[in-house]
């Protein structure tokens, strides 16, 4: 069986004329890398989220390398992370010279387990990266204890949850540093890039290594005779945001909350609708968490001739819709198969997960259409 009905993604940015017209502003201004619309989406975030200080960068790759570099991580040293996130993380940990160090995630919310964590520690571990999985954050009081009492520092991976809070703490704001996404399918979108965040001190030693180690960036010099007048103090690296890009980032920072509730309603949708297919487990909410809803992941078991794998073939196929999976497990890539792991949950979760169209460009017809197509199939 086949579909005739117009494709529907797995996801889709939601742009407007907003976006538009502040992206010709900054064309018309003439200063197109990191300047005035960089600093202000940076002081944006920063305010929204109480944090010290942010810096906005070329991707949340960068933000992820430049927090590694920025807290010392050097050859030797063990930094631990879940197994089940993207592969920027462990590779930004071996760029930055560490060793990643996987462990497990809870079955409930997928999210790094503070157990395993603690498990984990050795006399060379330096630095947890826990990462708030799908956008339900992880328990970040458990982390800061954890890392607070074996003096390690405490970086988080928010580039799923920029709204998303627990227990009355904001994602982002409880590690030393934490980093954010906006690449073209997150919660908001600047096509491509990130920030980071954190402690004035850590978040001022990453602009410095961000923008080449030069002591003064480009924008703080414009208008004054004396252009050569700067200094490397360290070697750096070209991280740094555009204002093109920032651009963008500005009016989608604005549209945020409307972004997420409407994500928090479809989710909802699903959950009256969905609930009760047998073999199909839908997403845990914990009590004190507001849930930003970057993916509505399930689980689906292998029962009645019914894989995760069969499933998304035939929204496909079938019903034109595609999915996502989030994700395949970093210790079973090819690049990180020597590091040798026993992670049962983690493997688990990742062989039957399914992530469904969930982003505010969905029309009530869009999550229906997914609504219907699931029952069709498990009918």
């Amino acid at each position: 069986m086949t579909t005739t009905a117009p494709f529907l993604p797995w996801n889709r940015p939601s742009l407007g004329s907003e976006e538009e017209a502040e992206v010709i502003d900054t064309l018309r201004s003439g200063w197109l890398t990191h300047g005035p619309k960089a600093t202000r989406f940076e002081e944006a975030v920063r305010t929204d989220l109480g944090v010290e200080d942010a810096f906005a960068v070329s991707s949340c790759t960068a933000a992820l390398h430049l927090a590694l570099l920025t807290v010392g991580i050097k050859p030797g040293d063990e930094v631990i992370t879940p197994s089940l996130t993207f592969c920027a993380t462990p590779n930004a940990i071996l760029q930055s010279g560490g060793t990643p160090v996987f462990t497990e995630v809870d079955p409930i919310t997928f999210n790094i387990d503070p157990k395993a964590v603690e498990q984990a520690i050795t006399p060379k571990t330096r630095a947890i990266v826990v990462m708030h999985y799908g956008g339900h954050p992880c328990d970040l009081l458990a982390f800061r204890k954890i890392a607070d009492d074996h003096g390690l520092v405490l970086i988080e991976d928010a580039a799923h949850a920029l709204q998303a809070w627990r227990d009355g703490l904001r994602a982002g704001s409880g590690g030393d540093l934490a980093v954010f996404s906006f690449y073209a399918n997150k919660v908001m979108t600047t096509g491509e890039g990130g920030m980071i965040v954190g402690r004035a001190e850590l978040v001022q030693r990453a602009r410095l290594l961000g923008r080449h180690g030069i002591d003064t960036s480009v924008w703080q010099r414009h208008g004054k005779r004396r252009t050569a007048d700067y200094e490397v103090t360290v070697p750096g690296l070209k991280y740094t945001m555009p204002d093109i890009t920032a651009a963008v980032g500005i009016q989608q920072f604005q549209k945020l909350p409307e972004f997420t509730a409407r994500r928090s309603l479809i989710a909802a949708s699903y959950d009256r609708s969905l609930a009760g297919l047998p073999g199909l487990r839908l997403p845990t909410v914990l009590d004190g968490v507001r849930h930003g809803w970057f993916l509505y992941p399930v689980l689906i078991e292998p029962v009645g001739g019914r894989t995760r794998d069969t499933v998304a073939n035939l929204l496909l196929d079938a019903y034109g819709i595609g999915t996502s999976v989030h994700f395949k497990p970093v210790h079973r890539l090819a690049a990180y198969r020597y590091l040798k792991c026993h992670l049962p949950v983690t493997e688990q979760v990742a062989a039957r997960q399914l992530s469904l169209p969930c982003y505010p460009a969905m029309t009530s017809t869009d999550v229906q259409r997914v609504i219907d197509a699931l029952h069709a199939i498990w009918s």
